[in-house]
């Protein structure tokens, strides 16, 4: 049975006029996908009014929080002792949001504690994901 964890948490959107919004997120880890981490905004918080779901490595978010990291769409990097920030790039532009780094890091621990670092691959079956791909199964 493949484990996923969700976790309620509280961010600030950094809007254009530099004002911070707060924001209710998800965090989610799921054991099948063991290299990734997935952060849910409300609705509220898009252009289009739709629920956004990012994903990107968990290798990422971690390294995000000890020093700047990230390319191409998603940059992460520590802001002053507490928080962390993620920024966001989409073709409608782009998105801060600040996170206390405490809850970033308790997320972080508890997906470590699912699928340990250097055991993400022990999960993975390539050949079926790759039949799946293909449309083979």
């Amino acid at each position: 049975m493949a484990v996923t964890l969700e976790q309620p948490a509280r961010a600030r959107l950094v809007t254009s006029e530099g004002r911070e919004r707060p924001l209710p997120v998800t965090l989610r880890y799921e054991a099948a996908d063991p290299l990734a981490v997935q952060i849910t905004f409300p609705p509220e918080a898009s252009l289009d009014g739709a629920e956004v779901t990012w994903i990107f490595a968990r290798q990422l978010l971690e390294e995000g929080l000890r020093a700047p990291a990230g390319g191409g769409d998603v940059h992460i990097w520590p802001c002053g002792r507490a928080r962390t920030v993620l920024e966001f790039h989409a073709p409608q532009g782009l998105a801060l949001v600040q996170f206390d780094r405490a809850v970033l890091r308790r997320f972080l621990l508890r997906t470590y504690a699912v699928v340990g670092t250097g055991r993400e691959a022990a999960g993975l079956d390539l050949d079926q994901d790759l039949a799946r791909l293909l449309g083979g199964v």
